[in-house]
């Protein structure tokens, strides 16, 4: 048993002020509103001046540290022991577009670490997927020549070449998905596409998370996705239609939709604190995933060279970029959402910690994760007094960072 005592800590609903928790193997046992003494058989961690939260979840990160998931071989396991120094205590190793044989590599070592995690590291959840079934127009960062129609020209397939790394078409992919399917958690898709609304219904049946992003939807289409199966939005306002008080967009529909979870990149960067604001007024924590959007440059120095799928990126003071400037996903990290949330859109740490924990741990119908009470998993980030992290529990043990420094 391990008794952590004298920290603040973040219930569902409130903030318990020098408490004590008790945890025993891998759960927490009791949830004490004063410092107690210490049980007979615990070790007592005396963690004053400290606010303890339920480990952050993040449905949507591409790496870390200099390893991106689509690097090959090992690299998600990569990811997954770096990101718990920042909080993180289970992710969704996210991929962009990219083709059918990578696809499938990446979901194989899915498969493997949930059946079997390698060391003590974040829980890796199933993929989320920026699919190839994405929007031309709103690829931001996505390989263009990865793109692909979800309802390919009639004889196509019997046409093309079998070479699925350069000539392949919506069924290689589609195909790739269903033979992992436990391991593909979210897609993110553009509904208005050709078959897109067709694809909706078909990977919501399947049981998968469908995303809008990447998308031109109009205000129109996008409810029309909706109530064909859309149940999450990806980095909102981010590569999607503007919203205008005549021309609402796709936006307009995710904030006007109760069955739409939205995720939102807290770096106050990639969307102005004054929107997340308003976003976060708008669906409530119940309805705002914060998300980092990170990469490998997340970490990294100012100046450095990474990779996104592939792609050479680059670390500036606030994001990551392609050489040619685009952005490029962020180099944000969850501790430092949670301080954008309190800091910059004033909130309040229990529902900062709502949107960095248990808003995504709920929709990824994660049991006893993303909250702390009594029996839950002990899950949990102890951040100082700046929300910086001092310490990561997984599953009730203490992570030791044993890995090397990251290359700047």
């Amino acid at each position: 048993m391990i008794l952590l005592a004298g920290a603040d800590i973040v219930l569902p609903a409130r903030v318990v002020s020098s408490g004590c928790l008790l945890i025993d193997a891998d759960r927490i046992v009791a949830v004490e509103e004063k410092v107690i003494d210490t049980p007979s058989g615990a070790t007592r961690i005396d963690i004053p001046n400290t606010i303890v939260v339920p480990g952050f979840v993040d449905v949507h990160v591409h790496g870390v540290e200099g390893h991106d998931v689509l690097d090959g071989a090992g690299s998600i396991a990569q990811v997954a022991r770096r990101l718990p120094k920042y909080g993180v205590t289970s992710f969704c190793p996210t991929s962009v577009a990219c083709d059918p044989v990578t696809l499938r590599a990446m979901l194989a070592e899915v498969d493997a670490l949930r059946a079997a995690p390698a060391g003590l590291g974040a829980r890796v959840l199933p993929a989320h997927l920026e699919s190839n079934f994405i929007n031309p127009d709103y690829k931001g960062a996505q390989p263009l020549a990865c793109l692909r129609s979800p309802r390919p020209e009639p004889g196509h397939e019997a046409q093309r070449q079998r070479h699925e790394v350069d000539h392949y078409v919506a069924s290689d992919i589609l195909g790739a998905i269903a033979a992992h399917a436990a391991s593909v958690g979210i897609v993110t898709m553009a509904p208005e596409l050709d078959g897109g609304i067709d694809l909706v219904r078909q990977l919501a049946a399947n049981g998968h998370r469908v995303s809008l992003g990447h998308s031109a939807a109009t205000y129109e289409q996008a409810v029309e996705s909706v109530a064909a199966g859309v149940c999450h939005a990806t980095h909102l306002f981010n590569r999607m239609t503007p919203m205008t008080h005549r021309a609402p967009g796709a936006p307009g529909a995710v904030l006007q939709s109760e069955g739409v979870v939205a995720e939102l990149i807290c770096d106050g960067f990639h969307v102005h604190p004054a929107m997340l604001h308003m976003a976060i007024r708008t669906k409530g924590a119940r309805g705002i995933m914060a998300i980092t959007d990170g990469t490998a440059g997340s970490g990294l120095a100012v100046g450095a060279r990474t990779r996104l799928g592939g792609r050479a990126i680059i670390v500036t003071a606030r994001t990551a970029e392609l050489e040619d400037g685009t952005l490029a996903g962020s180099v944000l990290t969850m501790d430092g959402a949670f301080r954008t949330l309190v800091h910059q859109t004033g909130v309040s740490i229990v529902d900062a910690a709502s949107m960095c924990a248990t808003t995504p741990a709920r929709q990824m119908k994660l049991a006893d994760i993303g909250r702390i009470e009594v029996g839950a998993i002990a899950d949990l980030a102890v951040l100082d007094r700046g929300f910086r992290v001092a310490a990561t529990y997984l599953a009730g043990q203490p992570w030791r960072n044993t890995t090397p420094a990251p290359f700047v």
